[in-house]
């Protein structure tokens, strides 16, 4: 017996239900538009639970940064001029020392020998000087009175008083030689600094024809930092300058502690066209002596300061196809995409140029399951402690799809 076309659209329609129970059963419901990356469905239930901060308004540096090596003001590197051997050591390797302060002290009876010679040879040269000086006035007062003394004699005695009298002045520049070699014999400070590393022990033979470098001497107070920055930002430095001395900040190596105050006192004269850099120098005062000569440091070049800045965390602050925008927290505890203009982002806070006002609640954490409208719940605590207290289980296990997890291939904008 043929079934009845009746029957068999009974079982047409009876088998399509049960197709539609199998995928709900397996998939979890019909298929529907996956979602933008970093949000949630608009029709999802119950509050998103988020981190917020309030903007707030206050003073912020607006500032460059280069990285800088500090250079000595001064620095000598102390060498004998005279040969002797080293008798005397007046200082400590490290000691700070004060120009004219004895350093190194050389034999110095070779040089006071030689001092007393030339005073010697001077002293008997002066008296033949007398003796001839006296000849020719005896000799000119009886060529006046046209007595017995014949111009060739007098020529004579006038020539030998000239004579002797060279021969002095020759002996007085020894001994002002002499001096000057007794004075080199003693090695003193020729500036105010720090001693280095003692290169020559006593009892070593110094000559000054070697060259050797005794000990080093450096200048720290003050003392110059060397940094580079744009030189696109060189018209910006220019006009900074023009309104008054622009300040550098020095920090330490992890840029975390500032350790100096200082002025800027060089922008170089031309902009290194192979790096695109110009080379600034910034002069410290340094009297606690915490930059030292060689050290690299983080240099902040100061150009304003703006007077109650909008300030953010750096993390409220995200990227969309329309350039930077933030989340922000409405009465009805719902949220808005608002555009922003950063002006920088610096130790983690963003200063923000148009958008937002002072008092302005914005989310710093869970913005990658927000949509404008959504409706939020402001956790207490720190952010990051979401995930910990209520982990989710995504594509890549328990946590990866967590508030604080950001959304694959998303933008930021990243401190400086």
């Amino acid at each position: 017996m043929r079934p009845s076309r009746k029957l068999i659209v009974m079982l047409g329609a009876v088998g399509a239900v049960s197709l539609a129970a199998w995928l709900v059963a397996t998939h979890g419901g019909p298929a529907t538009a996956a979602p933008e990356v970093g949000q949630s469905q608009p029709g999802q239930q119950g509050p998103v639970p988020v981190f917020a901060a309030a903007a707030k308004a206050e003073d912020v540096q607006i500032i460059l940064r280069g990285i800088g090596s500090v250079q000595a003001y001064n620095t000598v590197s102390v060498k004998s001029r005279v040969d002797g051997n080293i008798v005397q050591v007046g200082y400590k390797e490290g000691q700070f020392v004060k120009a004219g302060e004895l350093l190194l002290q050389l034999d110095p009876r070779p040089f006071q020998a030689a001092l007393d010679q030339a005073k010697g040879t001077l002293a008997k040269d002066q008296a033949t000087l007398a003796n001839a000086q006296r000849n020719f006035e005896r000799d000119a007062a009886l060529m006046k009175d046209q007595l017995a003394v014949t111009q060739q004699q007098y020529d004579n005695d006038k020539a030998a008083a000239a004579a002797d009298q060279a021969t002095v002045q020759s002996d007085q520049a020894a001994v002002e030689a002499a001096k000057v070699n007794l004075d080199y014999a003693t090695i003193r400070s020729p500036i105010d600094g720090r001693t280095g590393q003692r290169q020559v022990d006593i009892g070593n033979l110094v000559q000054a024809s070697a060259g050797t470098t005794l000990v080093t001497v450096t200048q720290m107070k003050p003392i110059y930092v060397t940094f580079s920055v744009s030189g696109s930002d060189l018209t910006r430095i220019r006009e900074a300058m023009a309104q008054h001395q622009l300040a550098v900040a020095a920090f330490d190596g992890g840029d975390q502690k500032q350790i100096a105050d200082g002025k800027l006192t060089l922008v170089n004269n031309q902009v290194d066209a192979a790096t695109g850099m110009v080379t600034l120098k910034a002069t410290f005062p340094n009297d606690d002596e915490m930059l030292w000569p060689g050290a690299f440091v983080n240099a902040h070049l100061i150009l304003d300061t703006v007077k109650d800045g909008v300030t953010v965390p750096s993390a409220a602050v995200q990227m969309g196809p329309n350039g930077a925008f933030a989340y922000v927290v409405k009465d009805d505890s719902t949220v808005e995409n608002r555009a922003v203009t950063v002006v920088q982002v610096e130790s983690n806070t963003a200063l923000i140029g148009k958008g937002l006002q002072a008092g302005d609640k914005v989310v710093v954490s869970g913005q990658n399951r927000l949509y404008p409208g959504a409706r939020v719940a402001l956790q207490d605590g720190a952010p990051g402690q979401m995930n910990a207290q209520e982990p989710e289980i995504g594509p890549q296990g328990v946590g990866s799809t967590g508030i604080n997890t950001p959304a694959p291939g998303g933008g930021g904008i990243k401190p400086r």
